[in-house]
């Protein structure tokens, strides 16, 4: 093995320009596929941390109510009904704690919290706006829903008698921590209350109409007695929610929606991006495989001569092979450490010059051991593979037409 070694370094140290030419290209296209992959894998992090910073990774709500046929067709006797879709009243999930506990068991569920919620109006000096009314337990909903980084003023508190709202709102109605509040529901009855927090949820609509309340007082503002609307549910495998939701269907028998089902759009533009990044990195690769062979061919056929009197000194045909398989694996591997440090720096800048108003990364860069090593393995098998036929056609070459050619 010491033969080849040393006759693989010999070959790539005599060629120098070659060998350097081969090592920038390789570097090149490994710094292109490290930094595509960097920003498209932040771009999609930043996308799906904004847009599900403020729901749950899986819903579930009463089950809708279906028409049932009240007569029976007598036999012989065929059935022409006109069914339409029942009017669907506000249903709500009576005898819920024993449901909740069977979730928050369920592998992959990481946290759970129960919420009652419905439609309300906030009034404060004359001003009337409808709202979201939404009851929660605080110490639940913060392990699904994170609100600390949500916080514009106050303090993050539902005691009884006390509410948490969006910055919208809170212009609308010229409301600030410790100012009162006077809601409403849809039944009529009315409450008023202290404001804790002003929130930004990062959507002005959600600002503008939700309204955290303490689970027990929703309740009864709302007139659900002791009932719920809806579970939160938060899972460890972002992008298996689809498979969860119709998991916990079947097992609680209620209606269980997805992020992937609420926002359809979303997981379109997802799978577009990785599919785009995906393409420039199979290209990327075969340029560099093409590259590689491209050079190693050429130093086949200079090294003919060479090549032939070790074969006519008894080199056997794999170490020639070897030799030049060897080779490849070298530029490969090389030209990926070197690549990955350009394309993680390349990352880091590009985070750094390119920023929103408010400071943060326009295109955050997302870097990780997974990606460095992924790459180092592709490079050097890509290396190996593209020196796979300058290797056989050296190993084959016949010595006494090396010599004489």
């Amino acid at each position: 093995m010491n033969f080849v070694w040393i006759v693989a370094w010999r070959l790539l140290r005599e060629g120098r320009f070659q060998t350097a030419l081969i090592l920038s290209g390789v570097c090149v296209g490994v710094a292109v596929v490290v930094y595509i992959t960097a920003i498209v894998n932040g771009l999609q992090s930043n996308i799906i941390e904004r847009t599900l910073s403020s729901q749950a990774h899986v819903v579930l709500r009463p089950a809708d109510r279906d028409n049932r046929p009240v007569l029976q067709p007598a036999p012989g006797v065929t059935a022409l009904p006109d069914v339409r879709k029942r009017t669907q009243r506000v249903n709500t999930i009576s005898n819920w704690a024993p449901l909740l506990a069977a979730v928050q068991r369920t592998p992959t569920v990481t946290a759970a919290a129960a919420m009652a919620a419905g439609p309300g109006v906030a009034q404060q000096g004359g001003v009337r706006n409808s709202v979201s009314l939404m009851g929660v337990n605080l110490a639940d909903y913060q392990q699904v829903v994170r609100l600390d980084n949500k916080l514009v003023a106050g303090q993050l508190q539902l005691a009884t008698g006390q509410v948490m709202i969006g910055k919208e709102l809170a212009e609308e109605l010229g409301l600030t921590p410790g100012s009162r509040l006077r809601l409403q529901s849809a039944s009529g009855r009315q409450d008023s209350v202290q404001v804790t927090a002003v929130l930004d949820f990062g959507i002005k609509d959600l600002n503008r109409r939700w309204v955290l309340m303490p689970l027990r007082s929703a309740q009864t503002l709302l007139g659900y007695r002791l009932d719920i609307t809806e579970i939160y549910v938060k899972t460890s495998r972002l992008f298996e929610a689809e498979a969860l939701a119709a998991n916990l269907a079947l097992a609680t028998g209620l209606k269980a929606d997805s992020w992937q089902a609420s926002n359809g759009q979303l997981v379109t533009a997802l799978k577009s991006q990785s599919a785009s990044s995906l393409m420039i990195r199979i290209f990327v690769t075969f340029a560099v495989a093409l590259g590689i062979a491209s050079v190693l061919v050429v130093s086949v056929v200079q090294r003919q001569r060479e090549i032939g009197i070790l074969r006519a000194m008894g080199t056997p045909a794999w170490r020639i092979l070897g030799v030049f398989l060897l080779q490849g694996g070298i530029v490969g591997m090389v030209g990926a450490v070197f690549g990955s440090l350009l394309g993680a720096g390349l990352a880091i800048g590009f985070t750094h010059i390119a920023r929103t108003a408010d400071g943060s990364p326009l295109f955050p860069a997302q870097l990780d051991s997974e990606l460095f090593i992924s790459t180092a393995i592709i490079a050097f098998l890509v290396g190996v593979l593209a020196a796979l036929m300058p290797a056989l056609r050296a190993a084959r070459l016949d010595p006494v037409e090396a010599i004489r050619g």
